[in-house]
């Protein structure tokens, strides 16, 4: 199993904000070869920001892969940068990969 975290720093007082644009967007994952699960996790708020993550499962790394070369994955990031949104993020994303173990 392969494991992708993206952990997120978002500005205090837009957390609703940036859980609406997860809730309301076409992760188009459900589709993608290779997918197990995906999770949205909401963690503490300290320092201005409230620590986000992003939590897919993959049979593999190489099913991570093909997905991100995908035309799946170019929909579903299709708006990630919009202007409309980038004001809530207290610092860019951050991406963490693993692999299974035990």
């Amino acid at each position: 199993m392969y494991l992708t975290m993206n952990r997120f720093k978002i500005k205090q007082g837009e957390e609703q904000r940036f859980i609406e644009i997860w809730q309301t967007r076409d992760s188009q994952l459900k589709q993608v070869p290779g997918f197990i699960s995906f999770n949205l996790l909401q963690g503490t708020t300290q320092d201005g920001y409230t620590l986000f993550a992003s939590h897919a499962e993959w049979e593999s790394e190489q099913a991570f892969k093909n997905w991100t070369h995908s035309e799946a994955f170019r929909k579903a990031h299709a708006n990630a940068g919009a202007p409309a949104s980038k004001d809530i993020y207290f610092s860019s994303p951050e991406l963490e990969c693993f692999t299974a173990i035990i």
